[in-house]
């Protein structure tokens, strides 16, 4: 996706090389501030996991997360899953955020 975004930006002339008119991390910067306001992928890609992984934590009854309940960490709670085996690529994204739901995660008692 951030390759997209680049040859669109900064476009893949003939000789293969474009203008780079600013840093990927200036155009980052939001538009109040002089950027452009595009998102840092990978930091958004991980916020979109953490708070599917939220869902898994606080909202027990849909299907999806009974079925990864029952299939990833069907004795313990979110916080403690590891990887097992034969996982799937949904379940190996939404753990790489579990040390991010953990460090902003409360009890309440």
């Amino acid at each position: 996706m951030k390759k997209a975004m680049n040859v669109f930006w900064w476009g893949n002339g003939e000789a293969g090389k474009g203008i780079r008119w600013l840093l990927w991390d200036r155009l980052c910067v939001p538009k109040a501030d002089g950027g452009l306001g595009f998102k840092k992928f990978m930091s958004f890609n991980i916020a979109m996991l953490a708070k599917q992984a939220w869902r898994l934590l606080t909202i027990a009854n849909p299907l999806v997360t009974q079925t990864i309940r029952a299939r990833y960490f069907l004795n313990i709670d979110f916080l403690n899953a590891k990887l097992g085996s034969n996982l799937s690529y949904v379940w190996r994204s939404i753990v790489e955020s579990q040390e991010d739901v953990r460090h902003g995660c409360r009890r309440r008692i």
